[in-house]
């Protein structure tokens, strides 16, 4: 099975949402890949955008790149800090007036076989990728109003394990987890928490399987559509999950796998 042209999944997201005009995001780990592409699809739909990273260099020429018609600001942000978690929702409120959706995109992916999973590589897993999305919900939450939506980022892998992907696995089963209970806690104050699993994207934290034929050709075999997926194609759940087409949706990690979770 070989991988169809990349034109599809490529191809510019083109759905509108009226209501995003003139509204404020959030998005972490945003200097690059489906973080940048986050950043990018909101800016061009209107929304004003306090881009943030731990790659404070990275962040700033990523900003610039991005046309408006809405605002990119970058900013730097340890997600493992909440403090500065707090600091980058009072860039949004100082710069753009409001916040109203929060995209928790920052993570890692690590990689070790379990007998080989070191203290610090579990526990800084577990702090970027599940106490990162807490602080963010928490700082989002102090300063949105009823309304507002927050998106974290799961995976497939929390519901599939991966050789060598233990510590991964176990904090984006912890991020699904996390997302259903911010939903129950948050929703007496209306706000909104979902999150998305993407599966095989074509990123540089998935460069690796490009690299190796091996697992490229098991990625797609596994895949029920037989090729990677896209930041553009994450983007558009994404956009479906802050609108107000999802305004009775909360709770919920929504698979962007090409169908490998049930396989």
């Amino acid at each position: 099975m070989t991988e169809p042209a990349g034109r599809v999944q490529n191809a510019p997201i083109t759905a509108q949402y009226p209501e995003f005009p003139g509204k404020a995001a959030v998005v972490t780990g945003a200097a690059r890949g489906m973080g940048a592409r986050f950043a990018a699809g909101l800016a061009a739909r209107g929304v004003d955008v306090v881009g943030a990273d731990i790659d404070e260099a990275a962040m700033a020429a990523t900003a610039q790149e991005i046309a408006g018609p809405g605002k990119v600001v970058a900013a730097r942000i340890d997600v493992t800090r909440a403090e500065d978690h707090e600091a980058v929702a009072r860039i949004a409120l100082e710069r753009f007036g409001r916040l109203d959706f929060w995209v928790n995109n920052a993570g890692v992916f690590p990689y070790a076989p379990v007998g080989e999973i070191t203290p610090e590589q579990i526990g800084s897993t577990l702090s970027v990728n599940v106490e990162g999305v807490l602080y963010g919900a928490q700082a989002a939450a102090r300063h949105m109003s009823p309304g507002g939506a927050i998106v974290n980022m799961s995976s497939v892998s929390a519901v599939r394990v991966r050789k060598g992907r233990g510590a991964y696995c176990t904090s984006k089963a912890a991020v699904a987890h996390l997302t259903e209970s911010l939903a129950v806690e948050l929703g007496d104050r209306g706000i909104r928490v979902n999150a998305l699993a993407p599966g095989y994207i074509d990123t540089d934290m998935t460069r690796w399987v490009k690299e190796d034929p091996a697992a490229l050709q098991h990625a797609l075999d596994v895949v029920p559509l037989h090729r990677l997926g896209s930041p553009e194609e994450v983007l558009g759940p994404l956009l479906f999950l802050l609108s107000d087409s999802a305004r009775y949706v909360t709770g919920h990690s929504i698979a962007v796998d090409g169908g490998s979770r049930h396989v």
